[in-house]
């Protein structure tokens, strides 16, 4: 299982919301490039980099930063937040994006993500089925969808997409532990996916939790800010996945 530290943009600072509420923000640092190395010097390979200025705006607007962070490291970096058309999801790779999180674009345009499997490949194209309840979440979490989380995924598989990074909003940044009996129900009914765990994710025995469920991946962002996670068992679960 892929250990992914998460970096959140706002106005090129690393920040952690809460419960997906924009007026519940936390700075933790003004350069994200220096969190970037901090992550990769403890031995982890992935970056989760979501560009909540763009989320909002419905385009990109921390490209910049990503392009700082991919050309200063050798991070495998899944970029997310305002990829909205075929042109920002080529100016995301063309900065250094690995992979792409199409979110609330995927509950509005599937066939515009749809075209985009086709086009950049399934392995670059991540689906980010954010939910609240039973249902998609879209527009920077703002607005609650018409679509079940179920029927999302089933529909994605479908086309051809195969790896969903699931957030439980609610649990987003709360530090209470990650939906546990969501994603028990989503390997048991879409057993061939690729689910990453996201939102909530606390402590070492929550990444063990999750291993067991057979997570292909678990997002940790305000676990390692606040130090519920500590930078050893951070070390020790990334030497884990090395």
């Amino acid at each position: 299982m892929d250990i992914i530290p998460a970096i959140d943009l706002i106005n090129g600072s690393c920040v952690r919301l809460t419960g997906g509420d924009f007026a519940r923000q936390t700075t933790y640092g003004a350069d994200p490039l220096a969190q970037a190395q901090y992550f990769e010097q403890l031995g982890s390979t992935r970056l989760h980099l979501v560009d909540l200025d763009g989320a909002r705006a419905r385009e990109p607007r921390q490209l910049p930063v990503l392009e700082r962070i991919a050309r200063h490291t050798q991070l495998h970096i899944d970029f997310g937040g305002g990829i909205q058309t075929t042109a920002s999801a080529e100016a995301a790779f063309a900065a250094g994006a690995a992979q792409l999180t199409a979110g609330s674009i995927a509950a509005r345009e599937p066939a515009l993500v749809g075209e985009w499997l086709a086009r950049f490949g399934a392995e670059r194209i991540i689906i980010g089925a954010d939910f609240k309840g039973e249902y998609i979440a879209v527009s920077a979490w703002t607005e609650q969808s018409d679509k079940t989380l179920t029927g999302f995924i089933g529909t994605y598989l479908a086309a051809g997409a195969t790896t969903f990074i699931c957030t439980d909003v609610s649990r987003d940044g709360q530090l209470q532990g990650p939906a546990t009996d969501t994603y028990t129900a989503l390997r048991q009914q879409f057993p061939a996916a690729r689910f990453v765990a996201s939102g909530g994710v606390t402590t070492v025995a929550d990444v063990a939790a999750m291993r067991e469920l057979g997570m292909s991946g678990a997002i940790i962002g305000k676990a390692i800010y606040e130090g519920t996670i500590t930078e050893a068992e951070l070390r020790a679960e990334l030497r884990q996945v090395s």
